[in-house]
């Protein structure tokens, strides 16, 4: 009966995982307003009841979604900002940072369809505005580790100045990426423009140039 037991949430969990892979797609190929809960359990492979007994609703399933990628993107983001000593290997840094920040462009619609959701609801907006302070405070804390050791620009104020620049430089360039879907495009420039800004420029490496963008 113990082993029964421990089965069910073992099951429950599976359950609930395939539920929000089939969603990532769906949502990521129709957009959220236009999908079903019907959609997601046919893409899932189960009934409305599966669906119904791990979500009430399909914002909740949605929320969920997001929760759970935005909390994955900013351990991953603070893990690749911690790779350095106590100083900052800044193209280093950046490399890592916009490996992980860009890898997938299904995340990024998916992302701006919350966006647009969350700017309608003030309580999902309070969830998306906690995903980007979290990245946020992973920048800000390991520039504020760095000082002493590598300088900042001046014109960026504090380590929080310099993070939200850093954030705002990402929101940039995705959206680019996601009318043009170049991600190698979209990487490089992030990596120029974060390099610049924290570096007052002197590093930025010459692999595009400003008549290559649309």
């Amino acid at each position: 009966m113990q082993e029964t037991a421990e089965r069910v949430p073992r099951r429950r969990a599976h359950t609930r995982a395939r539920l929000l892979d089939a969603a990532f797609r769906v949502f990521a190929a129709k957009g959220f307003g236009r999908v079903s809960i019907e959609e997601v359990c046919e893409a899932a492979g189960y009934s409305r009841g599966a669906f119904y007994s791990n979500f009430a609703t399909l914002d909740e399933l949605f929320f969920a979604l997001y929760q759970e990628r935005a909390d994955l993107i900013a351990d991953q983001v603070a893990g690749a900002l911690a790779e350095d000593g106590p100083g900052l290997d800044v193209p280093a840094a950046v490399d890592r940072v916009t490996e992980v920040l860009l890898l997938d462009v299904d995340w990024l619609l998916v992302k701006t369809d919350f966006l647009v959701h969350a700017a309608r609801d003030p309580a999902v907006a309070g969830a998306l505005l906690d995903h980007r302070t979290r990245l946020r405070e992973a920048v800000a804390d390991r520039l504020f580790r760095a000082r002493g050791h590598t300088a900042l620009p001046a014109v960026l104020g504090d380590v929080a100045g310099a993070a939200h620049a850093v954030v705002a430089a990402y929101d940039g360039v995705t959206v680019q990426l996601l009318l043009d879907k170049d991600v190698d495009r979209a990487r490089t420039w992030l990596k120029q423009l974060l390099t610049a800004l924290l570096t007052d420029g002197g590093t930025v490496p010459p692999a595009a140039t400003p008549s290559s963008t649309h």
